[in-house]
């Protein structure tokens, strides 16, 4: 069915269920003051099954249990998340959602900053993110490098939501564009804070890898304060440092330069591991407070802040292109400042050439180099090469408020305004802009990337009888990306760059006056749906119209079911449309990134330009336009005794996709049209790429879902197995712009096979939690290489005296299980393991947790 046909059909549906339900007798519907009464039984099922959870999270209609929805949800209550030594959310929801995934992202630019996560196989902003049910803003940073899913992507930052404000997170497992609008092809997430009225929580979490590093310590804490009779206030903060960890081998290049007598050459040379986190710092509130007729005033906020330090590629002193050779490590590159100063190419300051010979710069000539003022190479500053340090400053900071309550005849309305922003300011240091020679600073500003978006929301439910619940609203969102000004130096082209010297910051060039800019866009939204409940059936539909200022308009609709034929056994499924819009960023932001070639055994320049640059148009680039999906799932819930297990197919066919494209090489007219179109860094670009939407893919595959809480064990025992596979294949593409590499990085790049299996035992004041896990092989582009899958261990016992005081004592991966080596990682760039390991390369994590609740 085409997409127009579907949007037809559902809307048609929706209609005739208007018609029916209209008809039946109306009921007044319950003051929505039981909203305090719903936060007591959510408490009250704390402790239960995933199964038993009320669920909010796919539906206008009252709260109801994840077996009763018409689609796939994940429901996990904070114990299950705070069941973990990790602190970042991102690598709990690892350990608990299995189509979700996350890794380190060593070198990967701003992707190290604010790391990509992955949901049902699809791109970061695939998956909408909600907090309290209201959209999460998007992050600043666009994954440049992230092993082919994530290229391009620019999805929300969930590590910035602590773990200690959370009561429940629930994950949508179904297209929900219909409901909530872009971005929600491949799921939702809805992030659930607190509202607990009284008492608080202190936590601190310690812990190391078996090699000894990577220390890790956080503190954290929640209070609940009353606001009046019935409001609340809850604050929660997080505060943490994270060292770096090394997972490196020492690279045959470098470890020939110290053979050769090179003493400057660190070792190793290059770092592969986790980036350090300094000053993360997370403050959270959520708050609600009941007017005497019922309606009630209610928001969350936050301010968080944190610096992220890792490393880049080492730049070997005798090869280094544009900086120490220009011509592969025969001669060292040797720049003649009075040519420099003057312009006039003619050799004024008669440089020596200084040959290479078995490793080692002949040292007469360098001699002579280092002797004569006129004369440089970078030698001089950095003799046994260097290795960047790149991170960047994130501030991200948000506030969703508004009133929501019910008329006399049982209207429910709300009423909210957001704004969201994330900004990150980068930062580079132990690196050069080769082409101001002697005056090149060490460390530089490139620039900044921000993230803005303002959103006004009116949303309405209205239950028509006990078996019919109408919603309608309308919604408003602007956002805006800004590009901010690197220091001058960051960008600049000295006057050694016509002498083959690279320009601007090497490693990650600033953004030029003529690159940075603001870039905004506005869209308005329409939707309505309906649910219908029957003795054992309960079927939705809804649509949904958005207009957006630059590529138009879009329609998508839903139908969903739930059919339950007795107490053991229903079934559900969905048929949905969906889409995706480009954001502004990747519309317009350019970028350089330095990677190793292993087919040229080299680093080299490459940039991602705009997709409507004068360059990339010659390669097939147009006006990027939104993606397009066709959701199907189907599903079986059955209770097996004390098991209850779900089963769940999907499949998603997304057409005109969006991503960046296969590597170009540029001519030399082409790095002029780059030039003057303000990419300052072009005169070093070897290759370039950019956003295309002219392929298409379909991702199909099966999450099972199973519990089991035996009597026989007194209830004090839960079992749970989760399952997934996913499998993405391109069904058609342009093969002028979508090479094999690429192909392969979006169909091998993430696991097809995911699954663990734990077991949580309570016996008085102690609990023991087992857990193992397996993550299947992977395709890692940057090392051409298939790894092998792992089965990794977790275990933790859990102490608590007087309910009040509690300690924790675990480890993750107890057997210290690493990937695959990597066999090309001494002649190639030192990484022993693969950067893109679905499950970290670090190897054993062991930490003890304290917690006292007042």
């Amino acid at each position: 069915m085409t997409h127009g046909r579907l949007n037809q059909a559902l809307l048609f549906a929706l209609v005739g269920f208007a018609l029916i339900s209209f008809s039946a007798p109306v009921l007044a519907q319950e003051e929505t003051s039981s909203k305090e009464q719903e936060n007591k039984e959510e408490k009250k099922e704390e402790e239960n099954t995933l199964y038993e959870a009320l669920v909010v999270t796919g539906s206008r209609a009252k709260p109801r249990s994840a077996t009763e929805s018409m689609v796939p949800i994940d429901v996990l209550q904070v114990g299950d998340i705070a069941n973990s030594g990790e602190t970042d959310i991102t690598n709990q929801l690892r350990n608990l959602v299995p189509s979700f995934n996350v890794n380190a992202q060593p070198i990967s630019d701003a992707a190290t900053v604010v790391r990509p996560a992955n949901l049902r196989g699809l791109a970061p902003d695939h998956t909408l993110v909600l907090v309290n049910g209201k959209r999460r803003h998007r992050a600043a940073v666009i994954y440049w490098l992230g092993n082919g899913v994530a290229d391009g992507a620019q999805g929300p930052d969930i590590s910035a939501i602590p773990s200690i404000a959370l009561r429940q997170v629930e994950v949508l497992r179904d297209g929900a564009s219909a409901q909530y609008g872009s971005d929600a092809i491949a799921g939702v997430m809805n992030f659930m804070l607190k509202e607990d009225r009284e008492g608080a929580t202190l936590e601190v979490r310690n812990g190391s890898y078996q090699e000894g590093d990577g220390d890790t310590i956080t503190f954290s804490g929640n209070v609940g304060l009353p606001w009046g009779e019935l409001g609340f206030l809850n604050l929660s903060f997080e505060y943490g440092q994270t060292d770096p960890t090394n997972r490196s081998v020492q690279r045959d290049d470098a470890a020939g330069l110290i053979a050769a007598g090179n003493t400057a050459v660190a070792n190793p040379a290059q770092i592969w591991g986790s980036p350090e986190i300094e000053d993360d710092l997370k403050l959270w509130a959520n708050w609600g407070y009941t007017f005497d007729n019922g309606s009630k005033f209610y928001g969350h906020a936050n301010y968080v802040s944190k610096t992220v330090t890792g490393g880049f590629y080492f730049r070997n002193p005798n090869t280094r292109s544009a900086v120490y050779s220009a011509d592969g490590g025969q001669t060292l590159l040797v720049g003649d400042l009075i040519d420099a100063r003057d312009g006039v190419l003619d050799g004024s300051a008669d440089c020596p050439t200084v040959p290479i010979v078995n490793g080692v710069p002949d040292p007469t000539a360098l001699a002579e180099v280092f002797a004569n003022p006129d004369c440089w190479t970078f030698q001089e500053l950095f003799p046994g090469g260097f290795t960047p340090s790149f991170g960047g400053d994130v501030v991200d900071n948000a506030i969703n408020t508004g009133i929501r309550g019910t008329t006399e005849d049982g209207l429910y309305w709300d009423a909210s305004v957001s704004y969201g922003a994330n900004e990150v300011d980068f930062f580079i240091f132990n690196t050069v802009n080769a082409s101001l020679g002697p005056d090149s600073p060490t460390s530089f500003d490139p620039g900044l990337y921000k993230q803005e978006e303002i959103s006004f929301n009116f949303d309405t439910s209205y239950a028509l009888s006990e078996r019919a619940n109408i919603a309608a609203g309308a919604e408003y969102r602007e956002e805006t990306f800004e590009i901010g000004l690197g220091q001058a130096e960051s960008y600049a082209i000295g006057g050694l760059a016509n002498q083959g010297f690279s320009a601007a910051s090497n490693g990650f060039p600033g953004f030029s006056p003529l690159a940075a800019g603001s870039w905004d866009r506005g869209n308005f939204a329409f939707y309505a749906d309906l649910e219908l409940t029957g003795e054992k059936w309960t079927a939705g539909v809804a649509t949904r119209f958005e207009d957006f200022d630059d590529f138009g308009t879009t329609m998508n609709s839903k139908f969903a079911f739930n059919y339950r034929f007795n107490e053991a056994f229903a079934t559900r499924g969905s048929v949905s449309s969906g889409f995706r819009a480009p954001t502004p960023g990747q519309s317009n932001a350019f970028n350089v990134s330095t990677e190793f070639d292993i087919a040229a055994g080299e680093l080299v320049n490459n940039g991602t330009i705009p997709s409507s640059s004068a360059v990339a148009r010659l390669r097939g680039g147009e006006p990027l336009v939104a993606e397009k999906s066709i959701n199907y799932t189907v599903g079986t819930i059955f209770k097996l005794g004390e098991i209850n297990v779900t089963l769940d197919y999907f499949n998603i066919e997304l057409k005109d996709r969006l991503a960046v494209t296969q590597l170009f090489a540029l001519t030399p007219q082409e790095v002029e049209d780059l030039l003057a179109e303000g990419v300052t860094s072009a005169a070093n670009l070897q290759n370039f790429r950019f956003f295309t939407n002219d392929f298409e893919t379909k991702t199909e595959g099966f999450d099972l879902v199973a519990t089991y809480r035996p009597e026989a064990l007194g209830g004090d025992t839960d079992f749970s197995l989760v399952f997934n596979q996913t499998e993405t294949s391109v069904e058609e593409f342009n093969p002028d712009t979508l090479d094999a590499t690429r192909i392969r990085e979006l169909q091998e790049g993430l696991p097809e096979i995911r699954w663990n299996l734990a077991a949580n035992h309570r016996m008085g004041n102690f609990r023991v939690l087992g857990r193992l896990s397996y993550f299947d092989d992977w395709f890692d582009s940057e090392d051409v290489q298939v790894y092998g899958g792992e089965y990794l261990v977790d275990a933790e016992l859990a102490y608590t005296w007087d309910e009040r005081l509690g300690i924790t004592i675990g480890g993750q991966n107890i057997f210290d299980t690493f990937p695959e080596e990597n066999p090309g990682a001494r002649s190639g760039v030192g990484n022993l393991y693969s950067q893109f390991t679905p499950f970290g390369f670090n190897g054993g994590f062991y930490y003890v947790r304290l917690r006292y609740d007042f």
